[in-house]
């Protein structure tokens, strides 16, 4: 009898720490998206078939390099409004010195935030790589995911660093985008180096080798990899500062 009771209970009290756990992640995603999730979702979607149709009405093959160049637009759309408009949402809504109060307030909001914003985006690239595999060009779905998200974690996390320097969405759109257009001017020039943002791991040139090609490839997710780092810790740093986001 006992041991039927106790099994009841941890039930009900799992239960219950999911239902609440669930009832967390509806109200944040709620606040990261704007309560305007399933239009980025649509968005990201349409700008993904949009590309694509271009591409084809312009008589160009659709190959891995094309999947992945449009992946990463497409997951930076999604990453783009909650990471440079968060902070400003808390302050706007009036819920930044009430989330103030929360012990260890880096980890246990924003964190979780971070976490909730990259799962939903790795889960609808991975969607969405699914759907462009059957309708285009057959490829590795887990790898192609992967690839895309060591820039877009490094794109996010700068967006997301910025916002908490600048302490405003409008501000922090301004200078990733006027560095996003700078970049992506110099992408040509600057294809086969390492530290290239949008280096693009399936676009091998014909005139270099695969082992030298590997070469850079490793170099830029681990140049990606540090840099998402560095802009996390500064990000969380920023945020202990009540009277400069307050004010």
């Amino acid at each position: 009898m006992n041991t039927t009771t106790n099994n009841k209970s941890f039930i009900q009290r799992l239960t219950a720490i999911l239902v609440t756990n669930a009832k967390m992640v509806k109200y944040n995603l709620k606040i990261i998206f704007g309560n305007k999730f399933i239009y980025f979702l649509l968005s990201a979607v349409a700008i993904t078939f949009f590309i694509i149709g271009v591409n084809l009405f312009n008589g160009e093959e659709v190959g891995e390099a094309g999947v992945y160049s449009t992946l990463l637009l497409t997951g930076a759309l999604l990453l783009f409004y909650p990471s440079a408009f968060g902070i400003q949402s808390d302050k706007d809504g009036r819920t930044l010195e009430i989330i103030f109060g929360i012990p260890d307030y880096r980890y246990r909001v924003w964190l979780m935030r971070l976490l909730l914003i990259y799962g939903i985006t790795f889960l609808l690239t991975m969607l969405i790589s699914l759907l462009l595999k059957y309708a285009f060009v057959s490829f590795n779905i887990l790898n192609m995911t992967v690839s895309v998200f060591f820039p877009l974690t490094f794109l996010g996390l700068l967006t997301f660093f910025l916002s908490t320097v600048l302490k405003s969405g409008n501000a922090t759109a301004a200078v990733v985008i006027i560095m996003g257009v700078i970049l992506l001017i110099l992408s040509d020039e600057i294809s086969q180096k390492f530290w290239n943002v949008f280096f693009n791991p399936y676009g091998q040139p014909s005139d270099v080798s695969e082992m030298v090609w590997q070469s850079l490839t490793s170099k830029n997710r681990i140049f990606l990899g540090v840099g998402s780092v560095v802009f996390l810790l500064g990000g969380m740093m920023n945020l202990q500062n009540r009277e400069k986001l307050l004010g």
